[in-house]
């Protein structure tokens, strides 16, 4: 491990001085309202202008070009294009990473630092007031890595590579002794791959039982696995033709994809109601707690009185079924009757009329009045007891007698039958009795 880091900071070395002393390149035109991040790195080895800048592994920008400090360093300029990644604060961190087996490398960001709930955000960086870059926001080489790439290390073991180190490394040797701590910051920079790395194989040491462990325990998990491998093989073919038909819906499940976001928009709310409906359900149900024991002996008691209800279910499916034949011969006797209402609708309509006129008259209040003073006049109570009232006419005529008294003959043998026809009154025109009433009557009188 020690020899590989002795290599991998003498090539360093040697690739700052190439490229430091070769790459120029034009400054960052910051005019255009663009967000530009001047990002210092200590080596820039195979950075051009036009590559891409990542954060996550996502495109947000290009780099827009690739200067020179004034103490030797490679400041990059980089252009966000997505405003959602602004702006970068002073915790951002970026790196140079490997695009492809070609050389291409481009810059990967992260533009702030997650913090903890409560915990205050970094300021945000400061743009550089003056000069060339004016409008730029500056990110220093200590937020900044360079790792070494794994194309450049297999250089070394080349020709005439190894022989152009033994020169430099003879050549720099003196400069190297004499600055230490510079050389030391340099790597800490350089190399995080190598810490991570360290730091992996410390936590490795340390979980050596329990890697002998797992590798014992997956022998045990596979051998279920190796004797269903058949299924296992299906699987994966099912799985194949699975991917190959959501490729065939690839369109309609984009359109399903860009459709996801809106309608996460509107559940949000909905959401939003639900967590309080959930809340006052839950303070509406927390009084039923106590209530517990005597709903659970309410649905205990349910179950008797079920078993109890199933005869009378059954005897009212028999009825049921008795209704079907019964309901079918009574149904011209109803339909009789219903022809009988009709016409005495009419009838009711008037009896209705009648009924509601002599109560709002106040008609049963005086037939109660007559009755109550009729009782009372006729009826009457005195010392003995009741008696009822009554009177006499005492005179000349009051005695029985077996001859005809004068004065008190009879009139009725010298009243004639013209004179009691002319004293009776007219007779009442005979009121028609209505076709309804009529039909009743000729209904009920029928033999």
């Amino acid at each position: 491990m020690r020899a590989i880091r002795a290599v991998i900071i003498v090539l360093a070395f040697a690739l700052i001085g190439a490229v430091l002393a070769a790459v120029i390149t034009s400054r960052a035109d910051s005019g255009d309202g663009a967000y530009l991040v001047r990002a210092v790195f200590d080596n820039s080895s195979f950075v051009i202008p036009g590559e891409d800048v990542k954060v996550a592994g996502v495109k947000v920008g290009t780099i827009q070009a690739v200067g020179l400090t004034g103490d030797n360093k490679a400041a990059i300029t980089l252009e966000i294009d997505d405003p959602r990644f602004e702006p970068f604060r002073t915790d951002a961190h970026c790196e140079i990473g490997l695009e492809s087996l070609l050389g291409e490398q481009f810059v990967q960001c992260t533009p702030s630092q997650p913090v903890g709930a409560g915990a205050q955000r970094a300021p945000v960086l400061a743009p550089i007031a003056s000069g060339p870059d004016k409008g730029q926001h500056l990110l220093g080489v200590q937020n900044t890595t360079t790792p070494v790439g794994l194309d450049q290390l297999a250089d070394i073991t080349r020709l005439p590579q190894q022989q152009r180190l033994q020169l430099i490394i003879s050549g720099l040797g003196a400069g190297l002794a004499g600055n230490g701590q510079e050389l030391n910051a340099a790597l800490l920079r350089a190399d995080p791959a190598l810490q991570q790395t360290d730091q992996a194989i410390k936590v490795l040491a340390n979980q050596n039982r329990t890697l002998a462990r797992l590798t014992t325990e997956s022998d045990q998990l596979l051998k279920p696995l190796a004797a269903q491998r058949a299924h296992v093989g299906g699987f994966i073919k099912h799985v194949a033709t699975v991917a190959v038909a959501a490729a065939a819906e690839g369109s309609a499940i984009q359109q399903n994809l860009e459709a996801f976001p809106p309608f996460l928009r509107q559940l949000k709310p909905a959401a939003v109601r639900l967590t309080r409906l959930s809340r006052q359900i839950n303070s509406a149900l927390q009084p039923l707690a106590a209530q517990a024991p005597s709903i659970n002996a309410s649905l205990q008691g349910l179950g008797p009185f079920a078993t109890n209800a199933t005869p009378a279910l059954k005897t009212l499916g028999n009825v049921a079924q008795r209704g079907e034949s019964t309901f079918p011969r009574i149904n011209g006797t109803v339909r009789q009757l219903l022809t009988l209402a009709k016409p005495l609708q009419p009838l009711a309509s008037n009896l209705a009329a009648l009924s509601s006129s002599f109560d709002n008259a106040g008609g049963i209040e005086d037939v109660m009045r007559f009755i109550y003073y009729y009782t009372g006049a006729v009826n009457g109570e005195d010392a003995i007891g009741h008696y009822v009232r009554s009177s006499f006419e005492v005179g000349a005529c009051s005695a029985r007698s077996s001859s005809q008294v004068g004065g008190c003959g009879s009139t009725f043998a010298t009243t004639t039958v013209a004179n009691a026809a002319a004293k009776q009154p007219a007779p009442a025109a005979k009121r028609r009795i209505p076709d309804a009433t009529k039909a009743l009557l000729d209904y009920l009188l029928k033999p």
